[in-house]
């Protein structure tokens, strides 16, 4: 594998990876919220892959084990088809 010190990532690339639009990064860049870019030329930025890895390490994670509607005037939780 790589280094992820020396593994450079662009816009596309990270929209890809994090399945927003470039957009957000961007919104996310000016926020302050994500992680610094790094010029490699003029009219060149790129994000290294490990401030990136480290950056989605802080991010909250959410396991969903079982899904309940009861609550939600959906009905008893058996009356729900679950079949795909």
């Amino acid at each position: 594998m790589k280094n992820p010190e020396m593994t450079f990532l662009s816009v596309n690339q990270l929209a890809e990876r994090l399945s927003v639009s470039k957009d957000s990064i961007y919104r996310w860049k000016r926020e302050g919220t994500f992680p610094s870019a790094v010029s490699l030329s003029p009219g060149t930025t790129r994000w290294r892959l490990s401030d990136i890895v480290e950056w989605e390490n802080t991010l909250p994670t959410c396991l969903m084990t079982e899904l309940d509607l009861t609550g939600i005037g959906i009905g008893h939780k058996d009356d729900i088809d679950t079949k795909i």
